[in-house]
């Protein structure tokens, strides 16, 4: 076997610390609360963790109005800037999905 296999249980080195857990945690909030101040009240930031069989993910989603959901996964030793730059990108991607969305509706008045 080549150890990709789903059944195989997880990784020794995939569980995190109490404290490493509570770094992500702290770090996915950031993440969220900054998001959320870029953009306006329409547009719904949420973020999870999950834990599968290669550990713990943090991850921060936007719908926009309108559009595809945007997310990206936040790394355990993501540092302040890395977190601003994830938030701006979030930011952006949301705005982007949602002029995509506009420009794909054919205009009803003649």
């Amino acid at each position: 076997m080549h150890g990709n296999t789903p059944y195989t249980g997880p990784s020794e080195d995939a569980d995190l610390s109490s404290e490493q857990l509570r770094a992500l945690q702290s770090d996915v909030a950031s993440v969220t609360e900054q998001t959320r101040a870029l953009l306006p009240d329409e547009f719904v930031v949420g973020s999870e963790l999950t834990s599968r069989t290669d550990g713990t993910h943090g991850t921060v989603s936007v719908q926009p109005p309108v559009g595809r959901v945007i997310s990206t996964g936040v790394p355990t030793d993501a540092s302040d800037e890395t977190h601003s730059d994830l938030a701006h990108e979030l930011a952006a991607g949301a705005a982007l999905q949602v002029k995509r969305a506009i420009s794909d509706v054919d205009p009803t008045a003649g």
